[in-house]
């Protein structure tokens, strides 16, 4: 195991154990589009490009879209702006 996967592997682990933590639901969405990222990079060093592709298309893109606009709804229907 390389040093860069040692680093990915616990960017994996902080960016899991701090998306329940965080206060704000923005955050929230930021980190797990963060721990997207940096799976489909380990899927990539792992030779595996096609779920590297998968997971940065699905996982980032169309997963955190969706969640940020659940999120402008949400806020429309209560009346906040402030997200």
């Amino acid at each position: 195991m390389t040093v860069l996967e040692s680093i990915l592997l616990a960017g994996l682990v902080i960016c899991a154990a701090a998306a329940p933590m965080c206060k704000r639901l923005l955050a929230s969405v930021i980190v797990y589009m963060a721990f997207s990222v940096i799976l489909a990079l380990l899927w990539s060093m792992l030779q595996s490009p096609d779920l590297a592709i998968t997971e940065a298309a699905v996982g980032t893109g169309i997963s955190g879209i969706l969640f940020l606009l659940t999120l402008k709804k949400i806020n429309e229907l209560k009346g906040k702006n402030d997200e």
